[in-house]
């Protein structure tokens, strides 16, 4: 207790702390009542969500085309400087016209890039850019989360009383 109270009543301790771990704990709540009420009764769109994914898939992949085109014998920095000129030209045509991203056509119709093109589809699979993100999840929730709400769900069926509306 001594080392508790070295700074009791100094200008160091007292006044400091009564006031700011108090008001910390408070704005906290107050950032997560927030934050439920912003997530709550969010929906998840898993259309619209893959319509984004396979809008951008193209930008993702460059480097998987890149790769695969130098396995084949290809110029690292050639196709480099093509896939950039055609990322940056089909970027411009998203952003400034509105129109649906064309990379993957550019690249299919540039001859320089003809050792993928039969396999183009392939190599822009979701699939293959999400590594073990759905295994992390799982793992996650399994071990974290699950436990945390078996062990609290009296406090989950407790209805709130107070809140902040945004």
């Amino acid at each position: 207790t001594h080392a508790n109270q070295w700074f009791e009543r100094t200008l160091d301790d007292s006044a400091i702390r009564r006031i700011i771990l108090p008001e910390g704990f408070l704005a906290v709540d107050v950032v997560l009542n927030l934050l439920q009420n912003i997530a709550d009764g969010m929906v998840v769109w898993p259309r619209v969500v893959e319509k984004h994914v396979m809008d951008e898939l193209p930008f993702m992949a460059t480097e998987v085309i890149l790769m695969e085109c130098v396995k084949a014998g290809g110029d690292r920095q050639e196709l480099h400087e093509a896939i950039r000129v055609h990322s940056m030209d089909a970027g411009k045509i998203v952003k400034s016209e509105g129109k649906p991203n064309d990379l993957l056509e550019r690249i299919a119709a540039d001859p320089l890039f003809a050792s993928v093109h039969s396999k183009l589809e392939s190599l822009v699979d979701p699939k293959l850019f999400v590594g073990r993100s759905m295994e992390q999840v799982d793992e996650f929730l399994a071990d974290c989360i699950v436990p945390v709400l078996e062990k609290e769900k009296d406090l989950l069926e407790v209805e709130q009383v107070d809140g902040v509306n945004v």
